[in-house]
């Protein structure tokens, strides 16, 4: 059975620039997936390729195993069976609730669009709301209603453009974990594209992060934070810290923390430079600890102070610790490491 989608070697290019860049994933049914990264980064316009907005110059998509772009052909929008959800929604003002789902539903009887707008409504928690305008819903609300609009007529995929965007960050937090569970109950295939790696990590099932138009990497939230697969990657996705290292035998490496092993993104021979990625969950708080290190800053999070500790060689790292561990800056705090796999870079 073929993928629901498969985008082979793909490149966009506006005028000379290439914004994106010889792309290729694959996206089985029923899979959330996500673009994410910055602004500029080329994930837009790979999402509105795959809509058939944008032209390839290079490569081929897939949709269901048959070809919908190439250079020099891009099947029509509207003959790709795709959802969209907009950043703004894109509601009509005036039409009620039922009747914006009910837009995109065309060649069914009015007894199987009411149905279908019914079990869409229940679905999104929003029944007996048919009759309301969107201007009397929450932006929430409104979320949701552009969401099962993009729904109803059963697309083979569904593409969400930063549709969290114009909502606060407790809500956008809310409503992917809410998303995702929506898309799931239905079996819908999905992607979204965003810039903020909560949401991604809340709604997909696997992450594609983007750079200067080129996939980095495709991979699980948790692998692309623990085991990202290059530089941009590990400085784009979650807070760390570089420190220096040097490669000895057997795989293994010292820095001013001691000796540990590494997980090699490349070749390295020993004596080699290195750099290695630390998170803030590297670095736990230990007052038995006679490792101490220097607070220089830090942050309060609610639950969480984010400290950031020197090291004698004035290396600094980040440091996540209970709030009620209330630790003045200029203070010396015990640390331990609790490194499962430390990723190391060239120097």
């Amino acid at each position: 059975m073929p993928n629901q989608l498969e985008v082979r070697h793909a490149s966009v290019r506006y005028g000379r620039q290439v914004v994106v860049d010889d792309v290729s994933f694959e996206l089985e049914s029923g899979v959330i997936g996500c673009l994410l990264g910055p602004s500029g980064c080329g994930k837009t316009s790979l999402l509105r390729a795959i809509a058939g907005f944008e032209p390839l110059v290079h490569g081929e998509i897939l949709l269901h195993g048959r070809q919908v772009s190439r250079p020099g052909h891009t099947l029509a929008p509207e003959k790709r069976r795709v959802g969209m959800v907009f950043q703004d929604f894109a509601l009509y003002p005036h039409l009620t609730v039922g009747e914006n789902v009910v837009f995109g539903l065309r060649g069914i009887s009015g007894k199987s669009q009411r149905q279908r707008v019914g079990e869409l409504l229940v679905l999104v928690g929003l029944s007996g709301l048919e009759d309301k305008y969107p201007h009397q819903l929450s932006g929430g609300q409104q979320q949701r209603i552009a969401l099962i609009r993009a729904m109803a007529p059963r697309p083979e995929i569904l593409l969400l453009d930063e549709p969290f965007s114009g909502l606060d960050v407790e809500l956008r937090e809310q409503l992917a974990g809410e998303v995702r569970a929506i898309l799931k109950r239905e079996g819908v295939t999905a992607i979204l594209v965003t810039h903020d790696q909560l949401e991604a990590f809340a709604l997909a099932d696997i992450i594609g992060v983007l750079g200067s138009g080129r996939l980095r990497q495709w991979d699980s939230g948790y692998h692309i934070y623990h085991r990202p697969a290059d530089r941009f990657v590990a400085e784009f996705v979650g807070q760390g810290a570089m420190i220096p290292g040097r490669v000895l035998a057997g795989g293994r490496i010292e820095s001013a923390l001691g000796t540990m092993s590494a997980d090699f993104k490349q070749q390295h021979q020993a004596g080699d430079s290195v750099e290695l990625l630390l998170r803030p969950d590297d670095i736990i708080h230990d007052d038995e600890s006679d490792f101490k290190l220097k607070i220089v800053g830090k942050v309060f999070q609610g639950a969480e102070y984010l400290y950031t500790l020197s090291l004698d060689d004035g290396t600094e790292l980040l440091c996540l610790v209970q709030s009620h561990h209330d630790h003045a800056v200029g203070e010396r705090i015990g640390v331990r490491l609790a490194v499962d796999h430390v990723v190391a870079f060239p120097g």
